[in-house]
């Protein structure tokens, strides 16, 4: 097999691949749905122009498109998918489930089987309530908080890059229309690992803040007493720590980031990774904050915190159930971790000898990779990760991130170093010649931003 230098000295042939069938989808797609997709993070915007594959089938960490095209894939189900793609144990345990109904008028059995299941894990909380979605969660901890304090204003970490679709979020964004001004006004900012950030943000709202929110983690480690020094903070000042656990739990530990680094959040939030892809989210924290939302306190006001008619289907929760025990029989964490260090391994490798860490290089832990591009100028570029993307998916790497799943074999791994050492010869060429030369379409665009 090739290593990285091999691929280095001349560039290897690639299978050309056609498009037309995932071109003509898109075309009827875009008629009926508003940018083609019901996700942003999977817009056609997000991918090389006449290069966005539509998924027919996935198994591991293989996909293949409506042309046939087969990729092995990162990042899967932005970033839901870490045991694979089609895991047969928990399609067989939400099909057994899906068959004995899916919804009904009063709770079901999986709903208490699948707390104490996830509550097991999440040794930090006492009590839990079900979403489907991430945004479901941290809405209904601002919520939750807001009830607890009686005050309005949110905190979040402005070096995190998203927490909800809800408004109290996406009104601090470059994406305000349809969000009320009086409602961009609650919304404030603090940085990651600056206490004294946070000390000016409370100072200047004094008894008005109801909680602060952040990752424990992205690209940056906090340093050893970080999150328990700010939890220290917010609460003598009345304040909650919510802790948005959706990309970090089942990743960087089953109990989340908060066993990683044995810390205790008023409340955290799940998503993402807890049913391997199916939609399952979850609030958890203390007891005496959860209880506001629900029917046996009579000394506070009741909070319609989280409530949604298909927030318990039985089979997501069984899936969520089957994914918890798959990651304690498996370790799937330490499988994740392991991988993740050969890729980034590789990777380095191939920046190294192509002497082109200036300008394209990796970042973050060895289970959440992601790529950085940047142009002749040392700056971030959109139009050059559009070359790296357009690159590494004519070779069939299908990579918005370098986020592995416990499916990613050691072959799938050298096949995408190759292509990535590959891809980045065309890259350090696009750095002499100007990338214009190389890009076969439009620049891939920001999310989050006011125009298209």
């Amino acid at each position: 097999m090739q290593g990285p230098r091999d691929c280095m000295n001349s560039v290897q042939t690639f299978r050309q691949r056609s498009y037309a069938c995932s071109i003509a989808h898109q075309k009827r797609a875009s008629r009926l749905i508003p940018g083609a997709a019901h996700t942003y993070a999977k817009g056609d915007d997000q991918f090389p122009e006449n290069m966005c594959p539509v998924i027919v089938r996935g198994e591991g960490s293989h996909v293949w498109d409506l042309d046939g095209n087969e990729f092995i894939e990162f990042g899967s189900g932005v970033r839901s998918v870490t045991i694979g793609h089609a895991c047969q144990p928990i399609c067989d345990a939400a099909y057994q489930a899906m068959i004995r109904g899916v919804n009904f008028t009063r709770p079901s059995e999986i709903e208490l089987q699948a707390a104490e299941r996830v509550l097991s894990v999440v040794k930090h909380a006492e009590m839990i309530k079900f979403g489907k979605n991430g945004s479901d969660a941290t809405t209904a901890a601002v919520k939750l908080a807001r009830a607890y304090t009686g005050r309005d204003m949110v905190a979040i970490c402005q070096d995190h890059p998203f927490f909800s679709v809800d408004d109290w979020f996406m009104g601090s964004t470059g994406m305000t229309s349809g969000i009320p001004e009086s409602t961009r006004q609650l919304t404030v900012k603090f940085k990651y690992n600056d206490l004294e950030s946070v000390q000016t943000l409370l100072s200047q709202y004094p008894g008005q803040i109801a909680c602060f929110i952040l990752e424990a983690e992205t690209l940056v480690p906090p340093p050893v007493d970080y999150l328990h020094r700010l939890k220290s903070l917010v609460n003598q000042h009345g304040a909650l720590l919510v802790l948005d656990e959706i990309v970090t739990g089942f990743r960087w530990h089953i109990g989340g980031a908060q066993a990683f680094y044995d810390f205790t959040p008023d409340l955290s939030t799940f998503g993402k990774a807890m049913a391997n892809g199916f939609s399952v989210s979850a609030l958890c924290g203390r007891r005496e904050v959860m209880r506001l939302a629900g029917l046996e306190h009579k000394d506070r006001e009741r909070c319609f915190a989280l409530s949604l008619t298909h927030g318990a289907e039985t089979h997501a929760l069984a899936a969520c159930v089957k994914t918890i025990d798959i990651y304690e029989q498996q370790d799937i964490c330490g499988i994740l971790a392991r991988q993740g260090e050969k890729l980034q391994k590789g990777l380095r490798e191939v920046i190294e000898d192509l002497q082109i860490g200036e300008y394209f290089n990796i970042v973050g832990r060895p289970w959440l990779t992601f790529f950085v591009t940047l142009d002749q100028k040392k700056e971030r570029s959109q139009p050059f990760r559009t070359l790296f993307l357009q690159e590494i998916m004519k070779r069939g790497i299908i990579a918005p991130s370098f986020v592995v799943s416990a499916a990613h074999s050691d072959a799938d791994i050298q096949q995408t170093v190759e292509a990535v050492a590959e891809s980045l010869v065309v890259y350090q060429k696009a750095l002499d010649d100007g990338v214009e030369k190389y890009l076969e379409g439009r620049s891939v665009q920001p999310v989050f931003r006011k125009f298209n």
